[in-house]
């Protein structure tokens, strides 16, 4: 899965600039109650936040966020990018989900379907489609 994100990542710097930051996930045991749920998507919320700027237009991927075509989603920064939003932010929260603050900041909620995927893999299923949208938005041909 790591090559094929840096493969995405390379394909993608010949469209934009791209970027990938990754925050220390917060330690919990198995079986948290409610409130250690929420303490623990606290923690590592405010670690995400302190990574993004004000002037960057913030999408969480959330299980209950919006759920877009491919040529939905390119449309969405194509949009975007007309209207001088460019600065682009994807977040994928923790093993518990995003804090209610990250959800909060978020521009847009995306859903990329009601599973749960690993981290790893939801990385290459995000840049593949980046990489898809940008090539939507040209005009260029790819698979479907």
């Amino acid at each position: 899965m790591i090559q094929g994100i840096q493969e995405y990542i390379r394909r993608l710097q010949g469209y934009t600039k791209i970027q990938l930051v990754e925050v220390a996930d917060e330690k919990a045991p198995e079986n948290l109650s409610e409130t250690e749920i929420a303490l623990v998507k606290e923690k590592e919320g405010k670690r995400i936040l302190a990574k993004v700027r004000d002037t960057e237009f913030l999408f969480a991927l959330a299980i209950e966020g919006k759920n877009l075509s491919s040529e939905a989603f390119a449309k969405q920064i194509d949009q975007l990018t007309t209207q001088g939003k460019s600065d682009l932010t994807f977040v994928i929260g923790g093993s518990l989900g995003l804090s209610a603050e990250v959800l909060q900041r978020s521009n847009a909620q995306l859903s990329f379907g009601n599973m749960t995927y690993p981290h790893q893999l939801m990385r290459l299923i995000l840049v593949e489609q980046i990489y898809r949208s940008f090539r939507i938005n040209r005009g260029e041909a790819y698979h479907k």
